[in-house]
């Protein structure tokens, strides 16, 4: 379990195509707190650690993951998001982010708003999932407000602070990102669905 507020960033350092998995080596100030099996979210993707080596670590993702997120699109050289797992009893600043990307987005376009930026992303409707108006959303693991929820658009409103300590600043019209709908909205449209 997460929270969406994203740790630090981190840099993919190796990528080994092992048949359908992705080894993904990952650069990090966390590697030292980090230990085997523990879950570490890549731009909002919970991913276990298998393997540690100085102020690097390995996770794996599987085809599942890939075909639902945009880590197979990272290179070395890549930046991702990073937050490790929540400690029972610590604040939730963020939502209830479970780590499990729902689907993929495209960054429609971004706004500069005199000290801010507004980021609209589409996304695929078909797959069931919406946004409300001042719901939850998170964005490449990216706790977040709706601003402007459509049919299968949504826009989100950056500080500077968010954009600087996360991937945000990178993100650019065309960009793909890893999409996590509101848990508890997920389950209150399935539970509508099964009574209508």
């Amino acid at each position: 379990m997460f929270t969406g507020i994203v740790e630090t960033i981190g840099e993919i350092t190796d990528l080994t195509q092992d048949a359908e998995n992705l080894h993904i080596k990952v650069k990090s100030s966390l590697t030292p707190e980090l230990k085997i099996d523990q879950s570490v979210a890549h731009n909002g993707v919970c991913l276990t650690v298998v393997a540690l080596d100085g102020d690097e670590y390995v996770v794996t993702a599987i085809q599942e993951t890939l075909d639902k997120s945009n880590l197979g699109e990272l290179a070395v050289g890549s930046s991702v998001n990073l937050e490790r797992a929540m400690k029972l009893g610590d604040r939730l600043d963020g939502h209830i982010v479970q780590g499990h990307v729902d689907q993929k987005g495209t960054c429609l376009a971004v706004t500069s708003m005199d000290g801010s930026w507004v980021f609209t992303f589409q996304y695929d409707p078909s797959f069931g999932n919406v946004t409300i108006e001042k719901g939850s959303i998170t964005v490449n693991g990216v706790s977040l407000t709706v601003v402007n929820s459509k049919e299968r658009e949504f826009s989100v409103a950056i500080i500077p602070y968010t954009y600087e300590h996360t991937t945000f600043h990178a993100i650019k019209a065309g960009t793909t990102v890893n999409l996590e709908f509101d848990v508890v909205g997920k389950y209150l449209k399935r539970l509508s669905q099964g009574y209508f």
